[in-house]
């Protein structure tokens, strides 16, 4: 009996060894995607028994809301094959189909979930994706806090970035909020954003000033993401309740407080800016003029910007009234930036209207494309070097 047991232990040592070899060393070797010297990108994917393989990725052009797609070409060995046209240098998103299935790649490990969706990213470098690389700078810290918010009634997580240098610094360094657009949470701006690698990198080589950046969660009714919270891991939604009903806007003090009492700040108008993407952009907008001697630094990208239709919190009352307050009070920077072709574009024209008949100082900037993180991060790298100065 005891003979046996020994025998047995052995298998199942020699199985697992086995299959670790197999996990570790995989006998196809197949690299993808494959970052040619061109900038062009060689995607592989093995698929022997299917009749036919796509690729979908952001850099195609999009069907609607949804990036488009081509048609992979299939090798003797059962490998399907598709290299891109030379792309700008950014960070993009892909996935295949396989037999009309989406599929993750196996051999690129790397993963952003984007409220519900997962998909793989590359960075082609050479411009502005270095800019949201791990480069061989000082880099700052990213911690996840949790803080008690009383205006809701529940303990909350909140994502901050410390600048390199804050553990041994002395100094007070100035913040800024940093909000996310609908289905997001505290976790979108610094995995979608790159904020963390955009911050370090521009911190480096002197192009903004070491800052605190605070990355919150804009849904008032989620102590913490999908995962992250007492609920468990559950399926993430795009549009949850109180995200946009004056709720966050009316407790945004309560982060304010806890972060003034656990950091070394510049506790005032001048060392505080507040910036968010669609829903964090109207966040910001009304979070701003409700507050309007609290931030003297503004943006607002691709900006959700009037409230819903039945919407009743005192939020959104006077809006005109407080634009003018937060005028009389004054700031040094209010930026807007909008794609051409955003779903948001005329309601953004709209408010420049408004903001112009009110001789209302800002700082516009139009660049291509629409609602997508490929503007977000170029916003958030262009918006940070004015902070502060």
């Amino acid at each position: 009996m005891k003979k046996l047991l020994i025998v047995m232990a052995l298998l199942f040592q020699t199985s697992f060894i086995t299959q670790a070899q197999q996990a570790l060393w995989n006998p196809q070797n197949i690299i993808s995607p494959e970052i040619n010297p061109d900038n062009t990108v060689t995607f592989r994917c093995a698929a022997p028994d299917a009749r036919e393989v796509k690729i979908s990725g952001d850099w195609l052009p999009a069907d609607g809301w949804v990036p488009g797609k081509t048609d992979m070409i299939k090798g003797t060995d059962g490998i399907w094959t598709y290299t891109s046209p030379v792309l700008p240098s950014e960070l993009y998103s892909y996935h295949f189909l396989i037999d009309g299935v989406r599929n993750f790649d196996p051999n690129n490990v790397y993963l952003i979930r984007d409220v519900a969706t997962v998909t793989n990213v590359f960075i082609a470098g050479g411009g502005k994706g270095d800019l949201y690389k791990v480069n061989n700078v000082p880099h700052g810290t990213v911690a996840r806090r949790w803080y008690e918010s009383p205006k809701l009634g529940v303990t909350r997580r909140i994502t901050i970035y410390t600048p390199p240098g804050y553990e041994q610094s002395k100094q007070n360094f100035p913040v800024l909020y940093l909000l996310h657009g609908m289905g997001g949470d505290e976790e979108a701006w610094i995995s979608l954003g790159r904020t963390s690698q955009i911050l370090d990198n521009l911190i480096a080589v002197g192009k903004a000033i070491p800052m605190i950046v605070v990355m919150t969660n804009g849904n008032a009714v989620q102590e913490a993401a999908p995962g992250e919270s007492s609920l468990g891991m559950y399926k993430p939604t795009f549009q949850l309740p109180k995200t946009m009903g004056g709720e966050f806007e009316e407790s945004f003090p309560d982060v304010i407080r806890f972060v003034e009492s656990n950091y070394r700040v510049r506790a005032d108008k001048s060392g505080r800016a507040i910036a968010g993407l669609s829903m964090g952009g109207f966040h910001a907008l009304h979070i701003s003029r409700y507050f309007p001697n609290t931030f003297d630094y503004i943006g607002l990208f691709s900006a959700a910007i009037m409230p819903f239709e039945g919407t009743t919190s005192k939020i959104y009352e006077n809006i005109d009234e407080t634009l003018q307050k937060q005028l009389k009070n004054g700031f040094r920077l209010y930026w807007i930036g909008m794609g051409k072709t955003d779903f948001l574009y005329q309601a953004c024209q709209d408010y420049r209207t408004k903001l112009d008949a009110m001789k209302f100082p800002y700082t516009y900037r139009e660049s291509e494309g629409g609602h997508t993180w490929v503007n977000w991060r170029t916003y958030l790298s262009e918006f940070v070097p004015l902070l502060f100065n």
